[in-house]
């Protein structure tokens, strides 16, 4: 049975937030496309000691994507994202509204792409397939700023598809991260001189493998500090998907060393009680998706997410640092308006060892996007 054209328009929108936007302007080789979307989104939770759990989290989004030919083979091409938050009142100075993109480059028919500007860490080329929940999705390991994880600066990357244009679906890039450091800068969003790699190949039209890694210098603060010694901050990550028929099925693994910031609340340490902060010696990432796109626009969602640190010092050795189920659904009126829900249930226990927060959390809202 053919699939729905608002079934087939909603697989496409849940690939990229910019896959319907409107045309600005096109003429003599040159166009420009606005997109948007403006979330309107409340967390409720019985937290206690986290408000910003059962809080309001409303955000506005909006940016275009531009391109020239310059010739018959060269294509000049930029994008540029921003962000502002909803939920703070306007004498707030600090809204922590922010760019999340903004870079620019060229492409060269199939010998590929070079850009360079704020933009996605080739980590995230794997992180994407599981980044698919309604609201929850790449909430664990991979934060912003954090080395070539997801969304950071300063990164040069070079993205080829279908090999030279001759092997069908398999596609490489190759990233080089300058290094970000002052004295301004947290600890955790600070990184020496980097660099990434990333490889996918759709094995079938409905399924597809991905691997990446990266290697980067560590900052002088970040090799001193408490937990997570080391010269090196290292991340490798593989996937697999399966997206056919309105089925959406995939699954990552990721390790790190000494590149996820980490923190505890008054954690037991050798029968003492301090507050810890530091880098994984070592992370393991697992996270697995599926979903089921109906004809009339619902999309369940199911999903499993467990970050453990392992090899931590001062005797506190292995702990769970996220793990959750999530359970969730978008309803999907047309291509501009969608509702849904989404429900964190945290499966850390109580005492865990470094103290995380236990709450469960849900997400409802409604998106409105063009």
């Amino acid at each position: 049975m053919k699939k729905s054209a608002l079934a087939l328009l909603v697989s496409a929108l849940t690939l990229s937030t910019a896959a319907q936007a409107a045309e600005v302007y096109n003429k003599d080789g040159n166009k420009l496309d606005f997109y948007g979307k403006l979330k309107a989104m409340r967390y409720i939770s019985d937290a206690e000691t986290n408000a910003s759990n059962n809080a309001d989290k409303s955000y506005v989004r909006i940016g275009f994507k531009g391109q020239t030919q310059i010739n018959e083979i060269m294509t000049g091409y930029g994008q540029w994202e921003y962000q502002y938050n909803l939920y703070n009142p306007e004498s707030d100075s600090n809204s922590g509204n922010k760019t999340r993109l903004g870079f620019a480059g060229i492409k060269v028919a199939d010998y590929g792409s070079l850009d360079y500007g704020r933009n996605y860490g080739l980590i995230y080329d794997v992180e994407a397939i599981t980044d698919m929940m309604p609201e929850f999705g790449a909430t664990a390991y991979t934060s912003a700023d954090v080395y070539m994880l997801t969304r950071t600066n300063g990164v040069a990357t070079y993205r080829n598809s279908n090999f030279f244009g001759l092997v069908d679906g398999l596609d490489f890039a190759l990233q080089y991260q300058g290094k970000n450091e002052s004295s301004s800068r947290a600890n955790g969003v600070s990184n020496g001189d980097g660099m990434a790699a990333s490889l996918s190949y759709k094995i079938l039209d409905s399924l597809s493998l991905k691997g990446a890694v990266s290697s980067s210098n560590r900052t002088l603060v970040q090799k001193n500090s408490e937990f997570g010694g080391g010269e090196k901050a290292e991340a490798w990550a593989t996937g697999i998907k399966y997206d056919n028929n309105g089925v959406y099925l995939a699954a990552t693994y990721a390790e790190t060393r000494n590149m996820n910031p980490i923190s505890g609340n008054d954690v037991n340490v050798n029968g003492t009680v301090e507050d810890i902060s530091g880098y994984a010696n070592k992370l393991q990432n697992i996270e697995v998706v599926a979903q089921y796109q109906f004809d009339f626009g619902l999309r369940p969602s199911l999903a499993y997410v467990q970050t453990k640190v392992k090899d931590m010092e001062n005797g506190l050795g292995d702990a769970d640092y996220y793990k959750f189920a999530d359970v969730g659904a978008t309803y999907y009126f047309n291509k501009n308006m969608s509702a849904f829900v989404d429900y964190k249930i945290n499966l850390l226990d109580d005492n865990n060892k470094l103290n995380r927060n236990t709450d469960d959390i849900v997400a409802v809202g409604m998106t409105y996007q063009f």
